[in-house]
């Protein structure tokens, strides 16, 4: 596919029109269009005319003659035209999503209960369409993250903004009390102290709930009613426990529980002394509950499940539920510590299980740390949530950073609801006897005057009414009575403008009437609710933008920029560089079995892992010792710690572009790039894994760095580095020793692009930008957890790089052969010879058409090992069509280049005159002449 490169600059631009509830969005100018077209072109295109995917190619030779055949071919211009064959602008990938509200019923956090009218109205407003985008690579060690960059000077192998477009369908499904019910039982029993010294009142203490016991009720409802085949989003708005009022997730320990295990030595004895704990879960559900039959996809859908449709999934969690609560009751904090290590080391947590069973091995707890308290969740599964009742919480960058994750980054339902929400009797009496008293105390004892205290008492009156009297849906007895209040204030006003008062007087009383007719203050009737209507559309608007962000970062993220390719097998070969030479490489401080086990997670079912390691120390090669120390550079890092304090530190680390120039030239004569010289069926990617003692990051910031034809990685012997992002005020440190997952997200990137969560292109800015809400979850792309599991969010992400790179090599390899086939001018000489060609090569371009509707419907349906199968039967018919094209212009070559020898004799008047002289001269000289008499 070498020259694909060449045509990567083509138009990928055009309208669409969605419909969404029977409304339509757009401006294409045709007829409502079904959210499962795949294809959308010019306004003139027939790209699905029957005309080119012919079914009965010898009736259409029979029923035109060769005149009309000749003279519909000379009339087209060039045989694109003929064909009907127009240029593919852009593909669409069906995305089925579903918006799942948990607690929006009515009994939910302040009563909040969402109406249909208002998702409907808010919901088609989200952007359900829009472009597959690519991250520009940056080179050079001083350049964080993906950046603004000068893009005319870089070659992009594919668009940055790409042929394909992904097509969300979105069904929002608003769940029934029953739901809502355990899920705020599951909070209040899964929840413990985040501090297990804090005896405070519960109301003031932080509380932790251990997500992946949520985990299971979340999976569990998924399955029970058959939500598996699309992206499942909830939003959680569960009713606080006023004795647990902020609370958060996290997996596993807190600081203070694991500061307490180190501290207890007896408690280290139980849990290496104890066995395996039994499920606390059992099975959920045995008997599923579709919701729906099939998915609509055809418009945006609202569905309120009824009680009766969850009431069997409702008993068995209920009853587990139960069942636990019973377990923890009389448990003191060391038994209930105990028994959620005992869950963690026999748990489906491969990371926390080998990182606890070293620590307890060791004693110390130097790299156990807690990871960060949430209130948004990237589960295993193709679900996520955000809790709006938790926290709220921060994290990212915690200097210089954008996009930060802030306490008011989610919408929030106490924040923008309650803030309006109507206060009782007492309470308004309450604050009107505090505004009056706040007032009147500036007032001396003897410097006030009537008219004075009677305008400071309509004062109060107006500050009150405009706060909590108008827009009430219930208005207040004491409302009424100032009102009533407000009618003998009048009177007592005009009651100032006789003689007997001073000008002043009567002047200011004129002013209050003045300002008082204009005023309705205790009855509005032209805008009623207006506060709380304003609230409910701002929490809405929040709500729906959060929303789309999800679909934009974990849902159909961008990719880095570049060409990712399927391989059947994938060849990862591990260089373990170290110091020293150690007797065998089980020796060295790299859990061999837990990293292959991680680089198969990146793997799709139907691809094969090889991995190969290797050991190569230091000090028997001086070649790679040479440039290693020529690629090692020192840093001076000004930092700013959450608490204020300033700090510049010295930090060592490896600067990628060097050291990838220093290898190559190593290895001129050895396979380091990332493609396999002579097959397509496997790639192999070199990982080059640095060992040392002292601490050492790749550019500066970073354990690992995907390049173009290798992943560098380094480990030393640092356990707490602390790093250069936060998390609720608290740097994060990181356990340099075990760099596996940083060596997965790079490895991922150099695999299939992918990119940190945060991290997503912004055609409006042209660069990357940054957005840490979903940068959560114990997967390789989050910073809030140090967990390295991947998700199917992100394995569903590497299976459509592979699935979007051959579509979009196959879509600009038809064009360029559309492109040649609208160079070729058609003619009376060359239309028999076509002809002859027309028949295949309509065949060759009506299986390129069928592979990529069939690929992208197959996608929709999240059946990507499917769709794999037949990446490379679209990679040679595209090649075939190509090459056909090829075929077709070099045999019509020829012919255009050949030219009829004609004698052309043009006649004109003037020329008369001069044949006739010319005639006339020729008759003087040549005439006969008389033959003279002979006389002898």
């Amino acid at each position: 596919m070498l020259y694909l490169s060449a045509y990567c600059s083509l138009s990928i631009r055009i309208k669409f029109l969605v419909t969404i509830d029977g409304a339509s969005y757009g401006t294409h100018k045709r007829g409502i269009s079904s959210v499962f077209s795949l294809f959308n072109l010019k306004e003139k295109s027939k790209f699905w005319n029957e005309a080119v995917i012919r079914r009965d190619f010898g009736d259409l030779e029979t029923s035109i003659s060769d005149k009309v055949g000749v003279a519909n071919y000379t009339k087209a211009g060039n045989i694109a035209s003929y064909l009907k064959l127009s240029e593919v602008d852009s593909m669409y990938l069906p995305v089925p999503v579903n918006f799942i509200f948990i607690g929006f019923e009515g009994n939910g956090n302040r009563e909040f209960k969402l109406r249909v009218e208002e998702l409907q109205r808010w919901f088609t407003k989200i952007d359900h369409i829009f472009e597959h985008t690519r991250v520009p690579h940056i080179s050079g060690a001083f350049t964080q993250l993906y950046k603004n960059i000068d893009d005319k000077v870089q070659q992009h192998q594919l668009p940055i903004i790409s042929h394909i477009n992904y097509n969300f369908s979105v069904h929002a499904i608003q769940m029934g009390g029953k739901v809502s019910s355990v899920f705020e039982r599951a909070i209040k029993i899964l929840a413990r102290r985040e501090n297990v010294s804090d005896t405070r009142d519960g109301s003031d203490a932080i509380w932790q709930v251990d997500v992946d016991m949520m985990d299971v009720l979340f999976t569990s409802l998924v399955d029970y009613l058959q939500l598996e085949s699309a992206y499942n989003l909830f939003i959680l708005n569960p009713k606080p426990d006023n004795k647990k009022a902020k609370y958060g997730y996290r997996r596993g320990l807190s600081d203070s529980e694991i500061n307490f295990i180190k501290e207890n030595k007896s408690l280290q004895g139980k849990i290496n002394e104890a066995g395996s704990v039994p499920q606390k879960f059992p099975d959920l559900f045995k008997s599923k509950r579709p919701l729906y039959e099939k998915n609509p996809m055809a418009k945006f859908a609202w569905t309120i499940t009824e009680d009766t449709d969850t009431v069997e999934w409702y008993n068995l969690c209920l009853d587990a539920l139960n069942n636990l609560e019973k377990l923890y009751q009389t448990k003191d904090t060391a038994d209930t510590i105990q028994i959620k290590v005992m869950e963690l080391l026999n748990g489906k947590n491969v990371d926390l299980k080998l990182l606890l069973e070293k620590e307890l091995k060791s004693g110390d707890f130097r790299g156990l740390h807690a990871e960060c308290l949430t209130d948004t969740w990237i589960g295993k599964d193709r679900w996520a949530f955000i809790d709006l009742s938790a926290g709220p919480f921060s994290w990212g960058p915690a200097v210089g950073g954008e996009g930060v994750r802030t306490e008011l980054s989610l919408p929030n339902v106490e924040r923008t609801i309650g803030a309006v929400e109507e206060i009782s009797e007492n309470e308004a009496e309450d604050r009107l006897q505090d505004a009056i008293q706040e007032r009147f105390s500036v007032f001396g004892d003897n410097d006030h005057q009537a008219i004075d205290i009677l305008l400071a008492e309509i004062d109060i009156y107006e500050l009150f009414a405009f706060k909590h009297c108008k827009g009430r849906k219930v208005k207040l007895a004491l409302c009424e009575e100032l009102d009533a209040r407000m009618t003998d204030m009048k009177s007592e006003l005009q009651s100032f403008q006789d003689e007997e008062y001073d000008e002043s007087h009567r002047r200011k009383a004129v002013e209050a009437l003045k300002r008082m007719e204009n005023w309705n203050l205790f009855s509005d009737p032209n805008e009623p609710f207006q506060n709380y209507t304003v609230a409910r559309d701002t929490f809405l608007a929040h709500l729906g933008a959060t929303l789309w962000g999800s679909m934009r970062h974990i849902i159909s993220p961008s990719i880095a920029d570049g060409a990712y390719h399927y391989y059947e097998r994938i060849s990862f070969q591990l260089f373990l560089i170290t110091p020293q030479k150690v007797r065998h490489i089980k020796q060295l401080p790299v859990d061999l079995q837990a990293l292959q086990d991680g680089l198969s997670s990146l793997l799709l079912p139907s691809q094969k892992i090889i991995f190969s390691p290797y050991m190569l120390p230091l000090s028997e090669d001086p070649a790679l010792a040479m440039a290693f120390s020529v690629a090692r550079r020192a840093a001076a890092v000004p930092l700013l710690l959450v608490n204020g304090t300033y700090r510049k530190t010295v930090s060592s680390y490896l600067d990628s572009s060097i050291l990838q120039h220093q290898l190559r030239r190593l290895n001129e004569h050895q396979s380091l790039k990332g493609s396999h010289a002579h097959s397509r069926s496997t790639l192999e990617i070199p990982i080059f894994w640095f060992i040392h003692g002292d601490p050492l990051l790749v550019d500066k910031h970073y354990q690992a760095k995907a390049l173009s034809d290798m992943v560098i990685v380094v480990q030393s012997e640092e356990s707490s580095w602390e790093s250069n992002l936060q998390c609720n005020g608290q740097s994060l440190l990181w356990d340099l020793r075990r760099p596996i997952k940083a060596a997965l997200a790079a490895t991922s990137e150099h695999l299939a692009g992918l990119l940190p969560l945060h991290l997503v292109y912004s055609q409006a800015h042209e660069m990357a930008v940054e957005d840490w809400i979903w940068s959560v979850g114990c997967n390789p792309l989050s910073i809030t957890s140090p967990g390295w599991h991947i998700s199917r969010f992100q394995s569903d992400t590497i299976a459509r790089s592979y699935i979007i790179t051959s579509l979009e090599e196959s879509i600009q390899l038809v064009n360029f052969a559309v492109r040649l086939l609208t160079k070729q001018h058609t003619s009376d000489q060359t239309y028999k010879l076509f002809r002859s060609q027309e028949r295949e090569l309509v065949n060759k371009y009506n299986y390129v058409v069928s592979l990529w509707r069939r690929i992208a419907s197959v996608t929709g349906e999240l059946r990507y090992v499917d769709a794999m199968r037949l990446l490379y039967t679209l990679e040679d018919a595209s090649n075939e069509f190509f090459h056909y094209v090829n075929e077709t212009k070099a045999l019509l070559h020829p012919i255009n280049c050949t030219k009829e020898r004609r004698v052309q004799v043009e006649f004109d008047m003037t020329t008369i005159p001069a044949f006739l002289i010319v005639l006339g001269i020729l008759w003087l000289v040549l005439r006969p002449r008389r033959a003279k008499p002979k006389i002898n």
